[in-house]
């Protein structure tokens, strides 16, 4: 197998990544979330239209997703950008399922760490769902700390679904 590489993503990726993106996020969440929460958040962030915009760098507020590919298949990716100086956010990253646990989540991770400290970014912060399983100790693993817990992006008030906001220096 040959080895997998990170890039920017390009308009020929924008299908792969709402593939990987609903699929990952369906499984993630599947037993921790409400399904119609689940549902609308792919509807909103993973379709077509949208992450083509998003392929594309904006700088410093999205740096364009980022794929990881190996032997020519995208199977992952990731993203973020830079909220207010000095201060980065990864916004999203995710594998195909079938594809965990092989250093492909911190290949991503490192690149867009990378990015947003070449922009300037001192500290980097992700927002992961309570209880989530994988991804909290993926972040505490690569020196992610809880701050804060805080509700959920594009949660509303009464479905209570709350996030731990972790940073990195």
């Amino acid at each position: 197998m040959s080895a997998a590489t990170v890039r920017a993503a390009t308009a020929g990726d924008v299908a792969r990544i709402c593939e990987i993106c609903a699929v990952a996020y369906r499984e993630t969440y599947r037993d921790l979330l409400p399904a119609d929460f689940v549902e609308r958040t792919i509807r909103d962030f993973y379709q077509p239209d949208r992450v083509a915009r998003e392929v594309a760098a904006n700088p410093p507020h999205w740096y364009g997703y980022q794929v990881v590919e190996e032997a020519g298949r995208v199977l992952g990716a990731a993203g973020g950008g830079i909220g207010e100086p000095g201060v980065g956010e990864l916004y999203v990253i995710y594998l195909d399922p079938a594809e965990r646990n092989r250093g492909l989540g911190t290949l991503l991770l490192d690149r867009v760490v990378d990015q947003l400290t070449e922009g300037g970014a001192r500290e980097i912060w992700v927002r992961v769902i309570e209880g989530n399983d994988r991804g909290i100790p993926f972040y505490r693993a690569r020196g992610f700390e809880v701050v804060e817990t805080v509700p959920t992006f594009s949660s509303r008030p009464d479905e209570n679904i709350r996030s731990l906001r972790m940073r990195r220096r």
